[in-house]
């Protein structure tokens, strides 16, 4: 009997060792960041990313001249300017992580990425899913298609194939307005170009910033629809609930209007492809916050 009391103790001890651990296993995680109420993986606050030493930024690295990664194996392009001098202003090192559209919120919700600065338009449907900070570029969709049968409205490609990025405000827009539009989908840009290119759809949509630019570089493709659907507005966007670190996005994109920073990105990153259009530049450049 004493024996089966000593194990019964043993047990009895036991458990209550492994109940006080997972208490200060709790207590410690909720020391390593925030999350928010749909159980997203914690997230580092301004403080905690400049403890680390490093803010890590998910950009595109397919989607000249916004971001992109160059013949020499560098992330160049309009966002990447904008997170370089995100990290800059935190006084830490910058580390760039290519994600796809589809992939942008859930690199947020679970933590891969502390912003996302990936040519992310503003949407209700988005706004549910992470925090929208103030935008720093405006855009609305374009229609990019061959010379020798150029679309030039909507509504001429029902009917026909039109090629879409998944996740992207383009397929959004005509699986909501158009559904006589067959879409076909791809998950990066470069396959989406390259199904243009061989002829397997009859245009491509997405941003009009983007399909401007390439085709000023691929001759014998016209954009015939260059605006459509509303202006939007492109911002960074961090994991729902991050409140210090969406408070210090927006009082930098607040404060760098002062030096007219958005302008000089555009310089410096767009100004190659687009030229030096001033009315272009006013209509795709937001500063301050202000659209």
């Amino acid at each position: 009997m004493k024996l089966l009391k000593k194990i019964a103790a043993l047990f009895a001890a036991s458990a209550l060792a492994v109940t006080f651990a997972g208490c200060n296993n709790s207590q410690e995680s909720g020391d390593n960041g925030g999350s928010d109420n749909s159980g997203n993986a914690a997230f580092k606050t301004v403080d905690q990313i400049k403890e680390s030493g490093e803010v890590t930024i998910g950009v595109f690295s397919d989607k000249n001249p916004f971001g992109y990664v160059d013949n020499t194996g560098k992330y160049q392009g309009y966002d990447v300017y904008f997170a370089e001098r995100i990290a800059k202003d935190l006084g830490v090192e910058l580390k760039l992580v290519p994600v796809e559209a589809a992939s942008r919120v859930e690199f947020l919700e679970t933590s891969k990425v502390d912003i996302i600065l990936a040519n992310f338009t503003v949407t209700d449907e988005r706004k549910e899913k992470v925090d929208f900070a103030l935008p720093y570029m405006k855009v609305a969709l374009g229609v990019v298609s061959p010379d020798n049968a150029i679309i030039k409205s909507a509504e001429e490609l029902n009917g026909k194939t039109l090629i879409v990025v998944k996740g992207t405000t383009a397929e959004t827009y005509f699986t909501e307005n158009y559904p006589d539009v067959k879409l076909q989908k791809y998950d990066e840009y470069n396959e989406a170009y390259s199904a243009l290119q061989d002829g397997r759809g009859d245009a491509f949509s997405t941003d009009n910033t983007e399909v401007l630019a390439w085709a000023k570089s691929n001759p014998g493709f016209t954009v015939g629809v260059e605006t459509l659907g509303s202006t939007d507005a492109i911002a960074p966007a961090v994991t729902k609930g991050n409140e210090t670190l969406l408070k210090w996005l927006n009082d930098e994109i607040t404060a760098l209007a002062d030096e007219q920073f958005f302008h000089k990105d555009y310089d410096e990153t767009l100004a190659a492809v687009y030229g030096d259009d001033e009315a272009y530049k006013e209509n795709l450049v937001v500063e301050g916050g202000k659209m």
